[in-house]
């Protein structure tokens, strides 16, 4: 019999999202408690779950010999401090974007994950689609061949009702702008499906909002097998959407422009061989199916923790790399040059990357 784990979500915004993905999984998940300082907000989120209890009291919930697994949606600067917290609880701890807003915040989680014996599973749901699911596929075959170029799109319409959050638009709130808040998981696809980062170059700017982070930039990146990736971030455009192109040796991949899960479909597969596209298309079909976006990533988080089979489950060690990269971009920025990657020790931005 499948065990199910007891979860709790505290933060009922972006949450929402988190409890109707636990929802789809009742039979691997039990959602104890949604917390939220805002008791209509914590209401309406235990809702969507039935037999769950709004509460605002996150002290109570980690309290709670029951509840193994904590999934923290809470603004970002609260994401390191109430991390450790909830470790040293002794919970599993689900964290969103960004998990921290320093290399050593994100180190020291690593200590105590390994102290209290606990795992900390940082949120990229971009990886559970459709369309990613059979490009990483496709990749596992060799049938991608080198990547040559790779271009990002993460062109949203923001405005002041986004704002309207205090925390938002704020470097001590939201830890950093676009790079941070938007294009963090798109990046993560390049690392997974072409190679860590290894050098970056960024221009970037407020031009939309008046916020004090950035809400458009235009970074280059090389990865470490060799692909060129550009990144055209920006929080001004008519409408929300993103895209993510691939060329490969013996492939192009275009995704669809759902704003919110880029993994989706319908991605378009092109073999460069025609004589190939039907194996192809036979490899993309087998991934229509599957629990994808936020459930597919926490049925992926049971397996690791019941010992199942799990798939495209984020590390920790790439939640790492995710913080090093935006840490280098803003280097890079602010600096006016190329930046490699990995960061030595010493990088004066380790402690984090907020203005002085």
């Amino acid at each position: 019999m499948t065990r199910r784990i007891c979860v709790a979500i505290a933060g009922a915004g972006i949450g929402k999202a988190h409890i109707l993905g636990y929802a789809q999984l009742p039979h691997l998940f039990d959602v104890r408690y949604v917390c939220d300082l805002n008791p209509e907000r914590a209401a309406a989120g235990a809702a969507e779950a039935p037999g769950s209890r709004p509460i605002s009291d996150l002290d109570a919930v980690l309290a709670d010999p029951q509840v193994e697994l904590v999934d923290l949606c809470l603004p970002p600067r609260l994401h390191a401090p109430m991390t450790l917290k909830a470790l040293a609880a002794g919970k599993h701890v689900v964290c969103e974007k960004p998990l921290a807003g320093s290399l050593a915040d994100v180190s020291e989680i690593r200590d105590a994950a390994a102290q209290f014996d606990r795992q900390v599973f940082p949120i990229f749901q971009y990886r559970y689609g459709a369309g990613y699911h059979a490009a990483h596929a496709l990749k596992r075959k060799g049938l991608l061949g080198r990547p040559f170029v790779l271009s990002l799109e993460t062109h949203w319409d923001r405005r002041a009702d986004y704002y309207a959050e205090r925390w938002r638009g704020t470097w001590e709130g939201e830890l950093g702008g676009a790079l941070v808040s938007h294009a963090i998981h798109a990046h993560n696809l390049v690392a997974h499906l072409a190679g860590e980062i290894t050098e970056v170059a960024a221009f970037i700017d407020t031009r939309v909002n008046p916020i004090e982070t950035e809400d458009c930039a235009a970074l280059s990146m090389r990865t470490r097998e060799g692909a060129l990736v550009s990144s055209s971030i920006s929080l001004g455009a008519c409408g929300s959407t993103s895209r993510f192109r691939a060329l490969f040796e013996h492939m192009t991949i275009t995704s669809g422009t759902e704003p919110y899960h880029i993994g989706s479909g319908p991605w378009t597969f092109e073999a460069r061989d025609p004589a190939r596209q039907a194996e192809v298309d036979a490899i993309v079909a087998e991934h229509d199916q599957g629990i994808f976006r936020f459930a597919g990533q926490f049925a992926d988080v049971h397996a690791r923790l019941t010992g199942g089979a799990e798939f495209y489950l984020p590390s920790l060690d790439e939640a790492y790399q995710s913080i090093e990269l935006i840490t280098a971009l803003y280097d890079a920025a602010r600096n006016r040059r190329i930046v490699s990657l990995p960061l030595p020790s010493d990088h004066p931005l380790r402690k984090g990357w907020l203005p002085a």
